[in-house]
């Protein structure tokens, strides 16, 4: 009997190692590619992927499936993994790298015995993470490692490639309680004074820079990947595109947007300049990019780009401990919230996903009004007349 396509419900999918017979199924859609699948008893060989995909007949009751035993090469597993992350789940490029790095550089730590992933034991991860603490990586470095290897062992879980649960027993580092760093009022003025900046398109440039960083909070991928047709600047909005691909509208004041009008007429000028200079010595012309933040020739700033004009403009304008594009996403929130805004309105402008990470602004704000109060009022300790 042919096997039922489109009808899922009563069937049960999974893999197996293999190879086909001959052709004559109808494809399979994985995702935007339509796998031809080949007869081979009770499975149809996938040429893309070198598994076997299978229909088994599910009883009428409710149990859940057993794991299949498959054994499943480590390496195999990642590059699955990683598709699944980049075609299904459609996390950021940036995201997919952080994971290939993460799982690239655990898998060239396990022995030979465990080139199957079903051989990945509790007591090699936690090998691992005392290796990589003992290399002297942060903390923070070392959670989003593990943080990484739970979503690679969770997908296999769902797989069925793996029935134990690795990652159960396996504790992240604590993390200090470091009250985030910002900058200072008055440091941040100086990045609306003018005369601070150098003249001509560099100059708006890099003043308009700091104040997108100081105005929306965005982070500096954010910033780096925006582009001219999602800033607007007739309805005062700009549409940020931030982690795992997730959308938010940013409203923005008159004064920046006019601002950001200034700058792209510049660089429509300057675009112009460059185009008919090509032109007149017969020079490849280069067209430049849609990105509304640029280099002098045009070309996309990266995210290196914006932290070193960062780092030159607040070395000379802040004394913090530390000035980096990140540093202006701190003082959005903590000066949003020293004038009143509420919690759930920051957690929006961000970007975050729950009230978790913005919650630690409220700390910064209790020392604010700690401090405040150690120097205006008489009876504060220290001010106390003897």
């Amino acid at each position: 009997m042919a096997p039922p396509w489109g009808r899922r419900s009563g069937f049960a999918w999974g893999i197996r190692e293999g190879a086909g017979g001959a052709a004559g199924f109808p494809p399979l859609a994985v995702g935007t590619q339509a796998i031809h699948l080949r007869p081979h008893n009770d499975f149809f060989f996938c040429p893309i992927t070198n598994y076997l995909v299978y229909l088994q007949k599910e009883t009428t009751q409710t149990e859940p499936r057993k794991h299949l035993g498959i054994k499943v090469d480590t390496s195999q597993a990642i590059v699955r993994f990683l598709h699944y992350i980049r075609a299904v789940r459609r996390l950021s490029d940036r995201t997919v790298q952080a994971y290939e790095d993460t799982l690239r550089e655990f898998h060239a730590f396990l022995p030979r015995q465990a080139e199957e992933v079903e051989a990945i034991s509790p007591a090699l991860v936690r090998e691992w993470q005392m290796r990589q603490a003992e290399r002297g990586l942060k903390a923070t470095t070392i959670r989003a490692q593990l943080s990484a290897l739970r979503t690679f062992f969770k997908f296999l879980r769902k797989e069925k490639i793996i029935h134990e649960d690795v990652m159960a027993r396996i504790v992240s580092p604590r993390l200090p309680q470091h009250l985030p760093i910002s900058f200072r009022e008055k440091e941040t003025e100086k990045i609306y004074q003018r005369d601070n900046f150098p003249e001509g398109f560099g100059g708006t440039r890099d003043q308009l820079l700091l104040r997108l960083l100081y105005e929306t909070g965005m982070r500096r991928a954010e910033l780096t990947a925006l582009t001219e047709d999602r800033v607007d600047t007739h309805n005062l909005t700009i549409k940020v595109l931030g982690k795992r691909n997730k959308e938010r509208v940013i409203p923005i004041e008159k004064e920046l947007a006019r601002n950001i009008q200034e700058y792209s007429a510049l660089k429509k000028q300057r675009e112009g300049t460059s185009l008919r200079r090509a032109h007149s010595r017969k020079e490849q012309t280069i067209v430049w990019s849609n990105q509304l933040m640029v280099k002098d020739n045009g070309m996309p700033m990266t995210a290196a780009d914006i932290y070193a004009t960062v780092r030159r403009y607040m070395d000379m304008f802040s004394t913090a401990e530390r000035r980096s594009p990140h540093i202006f996403r701190h003082s959005f929130a903590s000066q949003m919230l020293n004038e009143g805004a509420d919690l759930d309105a920051i957690k929006e402008l961000l970007g975050h996903s729950d009230l978790a990470a913005p919650e630690i602004y409220t700390h910064v704000t209790r020392e604010h009004l700690k401090e405040t109060y150690k120097h205006a009022h008489p009876r504060a300790v220290g001010r106390q007349k003897e």
